[in-house]
């Protein structure tokens, strides 16, 4: 049960192994609908170790006190994430809004 955005996570664990291990999470916005980006690894079975951090962005509604995920958006990878962050910033510094996205 996801009463709290505190319990939101992305980790996930099967027959006592942790398949995708969370790293990090960012609260991008709260209320009714929240947005958290969150970092994390999976597990590579080939290898015993988890892979490279990977990113997903996933919006939530709350509904009768429980947060339901409703969308979410995995970036594939760090180039990905970069590209990103690059076209945001560009397009930030274009309108002259950066000092509201601190």
């Amino acid at each position: 049960m996801n009463e709290s955005i505190d319990d939101l996570t992305v980790e996930y664990e099967e027959n006592g192994q942790i398949l995708v291990k969370q790293i990090d999470k960012e609260i991008l916005s709260k209320g009714g609908w929240t947005t958290i980006i969150f970092r994390f690894q999976e597990f590579q079975p080939e290898t015993g170790d988890y892979g490279p951090d990977r990113y997903v962005i996933q919006r939530y509604q709350k509904r009768g006190g429980e947060y339901k995920r409703q969308s979410k958006f995995k970036i594939s990878s760090a180039d990905q994430a970069r590209k990103i962050i690059d076209a945001l910033g560009r397009w930030v510094a274009e309108t002259g809004q950066e000092q509201s996205c601190k």
